[in-house]
């Protein structure tokens, strides 16, 4: 049994080579991470620095475990290690590792895609999400010959400059630059609506009727905490996208199989006309794919004239781990990852109730997020309203018990086929232990 799990046993936990490493490391890597989050500003403290993980549970360099439910931020959806697909990997790996030309694996690994996914007819392969919504929306403008984007405040489709735009004072003004270096030129054909508000996007359409190339849209809100589509909210976008001659894009590099066997387009029978899809598939290696219609994907070079490309796009090594992770991913597994999903929901909401804290538990599927709030939560503004300073100290309440919980009240806990019904009954009575703390 692992520490994190012995029952009544409170580990003293040191740092000391953590902390030797993360200075180190802020020496060399700005913040001392090698993207945002991971650096712990929004809940304070230094990071531990992780040595490995196998299953659910992740050890620091200093011999400290944790059970896991950042999961990679949701590739690790078999939990970590799992022994089919490094199997796999190692076998790959005797292969080749790049070839810079065409494979086997990414041949098998889109035919999955593919048959999972309805309306799916081909898909590209790339090295990101980044790389997937930003090539997603190039095609959109090409196939559409139009030039404006609407995407929806706090959603995230990766770093490219026309996302990194904020919403301006009224839901038809233009989008306004939301990071240093970011042009105005770059963020004047973005447009931000509110999610979960039709009205807000019928009048960006309504203000410039020819211009709209496409709405991109997380179908499940991810990173802004987990906030489900309201009913018909969905289908409200297809419907705007089809009167206006747009282009509906799902943004499924978080939900794309990680919700259900199909992704999100399955689990809302909403067909996009283009989706973007990572994490999951590549089994945690680095990846990312945009795909759709037939029609429109053959505008993509080769064979027509919107320009994508990448050296390791289609590496072997992340399609084999993507194939690898899909094969296991049957309707069984989505069974099971529901039911202890449910259980640690119902687990969570009932620790805070009988801790007389106000919280909201937001799931889809194996997704979810504990929100410090007494309303529901359906766009970005409601989650801005959640008490992040509570969720700061439940934060450290839950590391300090050995819960490596994501470091920000504005993101989703994963959970995974590694997380077994002992973990999770050990997780919930460790956060009615946390919940008990802070409000002492």
């Amino acid at each position: 049994m692992i520490k994190s799990l012995a029952a009544n046993e409170h580990v003293v936990r040191v740092y000391d080579q953590s902390r030797k490493w993360f200075e180190r490391a802020e020496r060399v890597l700005p913040g001392g991470v090698n993207s945002p989050v991971r650096a712990f500003r929004s809940v304070g403290g230094d990071p531990p620095v992780i040595a490995g993980a196998a299953g659910a549970v992740l050890v620091d360099v200093d011999g400290n475990e944790y059970i896991d439910y950042i999961g990679s931020w949701g590739p690790m959806i078999l939990g970590h290690r799992e022994a089919t697909v490094v199997a796999a990997l190692r076998a790959a790996v005797d292969t080749g590792l790049s070839y810079g030309a065409p494979s086997t694996p990414e041949v098998l690994l889109a035919e999955e895609i593919i048959s999972r996914a309805p309306g799916l007819d081909m898909i590209r392969f790339v090295n990101s999400g980044t790389e997937a919504t930003m090539s997603a929306i190039r095609l959109a403008r090409a196939a559409t010959k139009r030039d404006v984007i609407i995407k929806f405040s706090g959603g995230y489709h990766g770093h490219a400059d026309s996302f990194l735009v904020q919403a301006g004072s009224g839901a038809a003004t233009f989008g306004l630059p939301d990071s240093p270096g970011v042009t105005a030129g770059a963020a004047q054909d973005t447009r931000c609506a509110i999610y979960n508000d039709l009205g807000s996007v019928r009048r960006l359409f309504e203000a410039e009727p020819q211009r709209i190339a496409g709405i991109i849209v997380e179908p499940v809100a991810g990173n802004v905490g987990c906030i489900p589509p309201a009913p018909g909210f969905l289908a409200g976008l297809r419907a705007l996208c089809n009167r206006s001659a747009s282009l509906l894009i799902f943004d499924e590099v978080m939900t794309g199989f990680r919700v259900s066997r199909g992704g999100a387009i399955e689990l809302y029978s909403v067909r996009p006309d283009l989706v973007t899809f990572g994490k999951v598939i590549g089994g945690g290696l680095p990846v990312g794919a945009y795909g759709g219609r037939a029609e429109l994907m053959r505008l993509v070079a080769p064979s027509g004239p919107v320009y994508q490309a990448g050296t390791l796009s289609g590496n072997p090594l992340a399609m084999t781990g993507g194939l690898a992770t899909l094969a296991m991913l049957d309707k069984a597994a989505y069974s099971e990852l529901e039911r202890r999903s449910a259980r640690l929901e119902e687990g969570l909401l009932m620790a805070c109730k009988s801790t007389h804290v106000r919280a909201r538990v937001q799931r889809v599927g194996s997704m979810l997020t504990l929100f410090f709030a007494d309303h529901d939560v359906r766009n970005y503004a409601d989650a801005q309203r959640a008490d992040h300073g509570r969720f700061k100290k439940f934060f450290h309440a839950m590391l300090r018990r050995g819960v490596h919980l994501p470091p920000s009240g504005y993101e989703c806990w994963f959970v995974s086929l590694a997380h077994d019904d002992q973990i999770i009954e050990r997780t919930v009575e460790l956060a009615g232990e946390a919940l008990s703390e802070i409000t002492q």
